[in-house]
């Protein structure tokens, strides 16, 4: 299966659209630095940055800072361990990949930056980082030459200037915040992440070629739950992952699959070329489910694992749910984009840091005019719009309720009424009491 796993979906973005990268040592990471970038998008043409002599190995020690308790969750002890990414950093690193997003059209590559990172995983391998997974093993070119990742040069230029900006954010949470991130900004589900993933810190460290799935084997649905049978995943995942492949596009010179150009593809966005699943190839939904059902168009594109998916029993019944009912695949996908994305990785703390917007602000009550009747029946229609009508005329109204002091001050204006019609009716009794 080529979704985004495999070397099927590619960049929208060329290299000559991305902006040289900044590897300057005078910013202190947790992490060693991704490869050194050359002006060549080839993965061939890259060196590790650990063994430069143009950058030291002792540039890369990460530097001590100040204890702080709030952001890093870190013990206030004399030798404080902090999480492995800071909490605010993680939010506006978030809103940077937005913006990346937006102007740059790359959701499908940065899906698949994670899936890479994470598809490496082996469950029964208990031992961290030689179980593979979530580690951020490769930013490191021993892997990132791996034939199933041709292309992700192209994401690892366009997400290094949000590490350097963001130095305490690990490389394995902001590879899956990107992924996350993508699939939430092209109209899909939100997905449920944690962070707090640690990174490997040499290239010894990568797993060996083969672990990601291919797009044409010889028996494609039995090569998929070889693959992710070995990841834990079960075939609802399978099928629901597979989802993915609503976004982007396949280029024929690097994966070797998809037509040079189709009409969907031929003016871009981003770099023009290739041949996507869908038709709106940037627009997360379940067409790409419907699609291959319907058999609807010759220029969309459909890879021995994509097929597989309504010709094996198994896979069939939840792709055939998933073309039918969007709501389900959703819910379905945003589960398994999760548990992928926690494969294999090391958190710390152990628990992960959740991310989120603040509390939500509570809405205001809505006017319901039953809540005000103090008899066991229900109001009449009639009544119901006399009393609303008289809530509306001082002010009220279904989403603004009027402020807490406002009937207080209804009752004292009553009470100096009253005294005021008490004091002046006595003087009036004495007054005219002689006649």
């Amino acid at each position: 299966m080529a979704f985004s796993l495999s070397a099927a979906s590619q960049s929208l973005c060329s290299s000559s659209t991305v902006a040289s990268v900044s590897l300057s040592p005078a910013v202190a990471s947790s992490s060693p630095p991704l490869v050194a970038l050359s002006s060549s998008s080839s993965p061939h043409s890259l060196r590790s940055l650990s063994s430069s002599s143009l950058f030291p190995r002792s540039s890369f020690i990460q530097k001590s800072r100040p204890v702080n308790g709030t952001n890093r969750g870190c013990s206030t002890v004399s030798s404080p361990k902090c999480a492995a990414s800071d909490v605010a950093q993680l939010r506006s690193a978030k809103e940077d990949i937005k913006v990346l997003l937006r102007t740059k059209f790359c959701h499908p590559i940065m899906v698949r930056l994670g899936w890479h990172d994470a598809g490496t995983y082996n469950k029964s391998i208990e031992e961290w980082p030689q179980r593979g997974g979530a580690n951020a093993s490769l930013r490191f070119e021993a892997e990132l030459k791996h034939a199933a990742n041709a292309g992700l040069i192209s994401a690892l230029k366009l997400i290094q200037p949000i590490k350097d900006k963001y130095p305490d954010i690990s490389y394995a949470d902001l590879f899956q915040l990107a992924s996350a991130t993508a699939i939430e900004e092209a109209g899909g589900p939100e997905i449920p992440m944690k962070y707090g993933r640690v990174d490997v810190s040499s290239p010894e460290q990568c797993p060996e070629e083969g672990r990601l799935p291919d797009a044409g084997p010889p028996s494609p649905a039995d090569h998929l739950r070889d693959v992710f049978y070995r990841m834990g995943l079960n075939d609802k995942e399978i099928v629901a992952l597979s989802g993915a492949h609503t976004l982007g596009r396949s280029r024929p010179e690097r994966s070797g699959w998809g037509k040079p150009e189709t009409k969907y593809t031929k003016t871009g966005p981003g770099e023009p070329g290739g041949q996507s699943w869908t038709v709106k190839w940037l627009k997360f939904d379940n067409s790409y489910f419907k699609d291959i059902k319907e058999k609807r168009d010759q220029d969309l594109l459909v890879l021995p694992t994509d097929a597989a998916l309504f010709e094996d029993p198994s896979f069939k019944n939840y792709a055939e749910k998933y073309a039918e009912d969007p709501a389900a695949f959703f819910r379905d996908y945003a589960e398994a984009h999760a548990k992928l994305s926690n494969l294999g990785a090391k958190f710390d703390p152990p628990e992960g840091i959740i991310i989120d917007n603040g509390p939500a602000q509570g809405s205001p009550e809505k006017f319901v005019a039953a809540k005000y009747s103090t008899g066991k029946k229900e109001l009449s229609d009639s009544m119901k719009k006399k009393i609303r009508a008289e809530y509306e005329a001082i002010g009220g109204s279904p989403d603004k309720p009027l402020p807490t002091n406002y009937f207080l001050n209804i009752i004292i204006a009553i009470s100096v009424l009253v005294l005021l019609f008490t004091f002046f009716g006595n003087n009036n009794n004495s007054d005219y009491s002689g006649f």
